[in-house]
């Protein structure tokens, strides 16, 4: 029992800490050049149609539901794909993928 509370402990503690590092992380701006690459949209509804890589996306991906988002809650989180940039949850870009 001693050693589960130890190491729940300073799991709590990283979880939180990430929570709060998250806040201090500025958007994803669309336009920026990757994410321009990745196609990311902060809203699936503004995704060019036109983009063959747009193609992949189906209703219902969203950043929130993909393998690549860090964090359980917020509108704007960290994304694996973009290092030191929060994305939307709405949002969405071609390298989606979903959680196992």
């Amino acid at each position: 029992m001693l050693k589960s509370i130890a190491v729940a402990l300073p799991a709590s503690a990283v979880i939180l800490q990430q929570d709060t590092m998250a806040d201090d992380l500025p958007k994803l701006d669309p336009s920026d050049p990757t994410a321009m690459a990745l196609v990311y949209v902060e809203d699936p509804a503004d995704l060019d149609k036109s983009n063959p890589a747009a193609a992949r996306y189906q209703a219902g991906q969203t950043c929130a539901n993909c393998i690549q988002i860090q964090g359980d809650s917020g509108d704007y989180r960290p994304y694996g794909i973009f290092p030191g940039k929060t994305v939307a949850a709405a949002g969405w870009c071609s390298v989606w993928a979903p959680m196992t």
